[in-house]
This record gives C-alpha cells, structure tokens and sequence, in this order.
C-alpha cells in the first residue's frame, strides 16, 4: 500500500513538472511540438539514469525508484501526447513535421537512455 503512496506522490509531481516543462517550451514553436519533444527526450534520459544507477550502483532503495521511475516520470513522460499531436501533423498535411518529429522523438529518446547509462558508467557502476 505504502508504494500506492510513493507512486501517487510522484505523479502529482510528474504531471506538474510536465504542464511548466510544455507552457515554458513551446510558445516558441509554433507547429512543431517541441514541449513534448523535450518531455520525452528528458524524461528518456532522466529513466535511464534512475535505472542504470538503481540496478549497477544500488543507488535507491525501492520507494525511491518507484516513486521516481512509475510514478514521477510515468506521469512526465507523454508517449499518448506524442501520438496525438504527431496524428494532428498528418491530418494538417504537414508530413515532413510528422516524420521529423517521430524521428526525433524515437532518435533522441533511445540516445537520452542511453545517455542516462553512460553517467552510470562513468560513475563506475557499469564495466
């Protein structure tokens, strides 16, 4: 029950860090959605750093993981956003924004993680 908690707590969390990260973001795009861009790439690296630290340096204790890998960055992360506006790009005829942000949404997310187990590694938690 107490991981019920840590999970709700973190998505609070999560959901409001994701509404600043989108309002402060993309006002200066105007097609393009880079807020949800920027979410995803973030919160790909921020999920491999979390992870990688967790299983190689035994960084944090199971709440702590739980409430920053489901529930902080479940919330944060907008894979349905992404999807939503990338099918509103393809309604709008705008096919080149379509393909470029499914490139780079799915390019930059797998580098972030990737990313995020490097700073494990150089910390020394991956050989």
């Amino acid at each position: 029950m107490h991981l019920l908690l840590f999970v709700g707590l973190g998505g609070f969390i999560g959901a409001v860090a994701r509404y600043l990260l989108g309002a402060w973001i993309q006002p200066s795009f105007s097609s393009f959605p880079a807020g949800t861009l920027a979410i995803n790439v973030s919160g790909s690296f921020f999920i491999g750093l979390i992870m990688y630290a967790s299983e190689y340096l035994g960084a944090f204790s199971q709440e702590t993981r739980v409430f920053l890998s489901i529930g902080v960055l479940g919330a944060f992360t907008t894979l349905s956003t992404f999807s939503y506006e990338t099918f509103r790009l393809i309604e709008g005829k705008q096919f080149m924004l379509a393909g470029a942000n499914i490139f780079l949404t799915i390019f930059l997310s797998l580098l972030a993680v990737y990313c995020g187990r490097v700073a494990i590694t150089v910390m020394g938690g991956l050989k």
